[in-house]
């Protein structure tokens, strides 16, 4: 897959086309025993080939990544992941493991990563039940189930709690609307309800308000609630929200809202979160990378330069080292960078 136009409820504007940087081997040329044999030779004897690695999981997509696994095994009678794991260490070793998982798969492990260790990771959380689709979300639960023997709701209510587990729970349901109607009048009750929930109150706020409007409202139509309520209010949601909360409940709302108002702008601050501050947030650096890797990255990457006034490869280059750096470059360049041939971005 080169990209894909996005419909509405995953997108910031209708048939907006978004280009990843993973665009993978065409039909002809892919040989998954060729590049089995390429992986083993890279591992066999003394040393490690990292780069041979390297380049043979960038120059394939996901999907062929799973033929190249089956084909390793049939082949050579081991497992490709327990080979890598013997050859490779730290981050490096993680990040090609991450690659060589479904794209839900990996969603559900990074899910029960970030509320396996010592503290929660709530950002890693925020970041991937604010983005998916309904049936995304569904398909999560089906995996993480499969995978963990246990409810993914249940794990999340166990790690965190109050208005903050609402927000995550009403998420998890994936019940969001997708009705590409907007009524202006329902619009408007909304914003109505908001800003009285909000702003309009003179003691305490009513998560429970913006809880039902952020989570399970339609994209089209939440754009209109905020439209209607800057001209309201005279300021963006963004401002009510914080005045009004706090703590991970107030970043989980945002975390909504900019994804809302573009996608791509909210991916972008959030890879730009990952290495800004005190060390880089690895897990959700790679995390953010391998899901958007063949779906938007390049998309992302141009809006990160305009934000950031710097580009995602040179931050990279700031923030990490060795061939865990190396990898990450190569995933988050284009497909023509990469020299995979044949594979040019198509025009919408």
């Amino acid at each position: 897959m080169t990209g894909r136009y996005r419909s509405v409820p995953h997108a910031a504007m209708a048939a907006s086309y978004c280009q990843g940087t993973i665009r993978g081997m065409d039909a002809t040329s892919f040989n998954s025993e060729h590049a089995a044999g390429r992986l083993r030779k890279a591992m066999k004897g003394l040393g490690t080939d990292e780069h041979q690695i390297i380049k043979v999981l960038t120059e394939h997509n996901n999907a062929q990544r799973q033929e190249i696994k089956d084909k390793y095994k049939s082949c050579f009678g081991t497992d490709l992941i327990e080979d890598l794991k013997g050859e490779l260490a730290g981050h490096f070793e993680s990040l090609c493991l991450y690659l060589l998982m479904p794209a839900r798969y990996f969603d559900a492990f990074c899910l029960k990563n970030a509320m396996k260790r010592l503290g929660t990771k709530e950002s890693h959380i925020i970041d991937i039940l604010v983005s998916r689709s309904n049936m995304e979300i569904q398909d999560i639960k089906t995996v993480y189930k499969e995978l963990f023997q246990a409810d993914l709701e249940e794990d999340i209510k166990s790690e965190v709690s109050g208005d903050f587990q609402r927000v995550l729970v009403g998420l998890v349901q994936g019940k969001r609307s997708v009705e590409q109607m907007v009524e202006d009048a329902a619009a408007k009750a909304d914003m109505e309800d908001v800003y009285n929930g909000g702003e309009g109150l003179r003691f305490a706020t009513e998560e429970d308000v913006f809880n039902k409007v952020l989570v399970t409202r339609s994209i089209p139509h939440l754009r209109k609630v905020f439209e209607l309520y800057k001209e309201y209010a005279g300021k963006d949601i963004e401002g009510a929200i914080i005045g009004e909360m706090s703590g991970d409940t107030q970043k989980a709302f945002l975390a909504i809202v900019n994804y809302v108002k573009d996608p791509l702008k909210f991916f972008a601050k959030c890879l730009f979160e990952s290495m800004d501050g005190k060390g880089t947030d690895d897990e959700r650096l790679m995390q953010l990378v391998v899901s958007h890797s063949e779906v938007d990255l390049q998309d992302v990457a141009e809006v990160y330069e305009k934000e950031y006034k710097s580009s995602l490869a040179q931050h990279i280059r700031e923030d990490t080292s060795g061939d865990y750096r190396k990898l990450l470059l190569q995933l988050t360049q284009s497909g023509e960078s990469q020299g995979v041939a044949g594979q040019k971005k198509e025009s919408s």
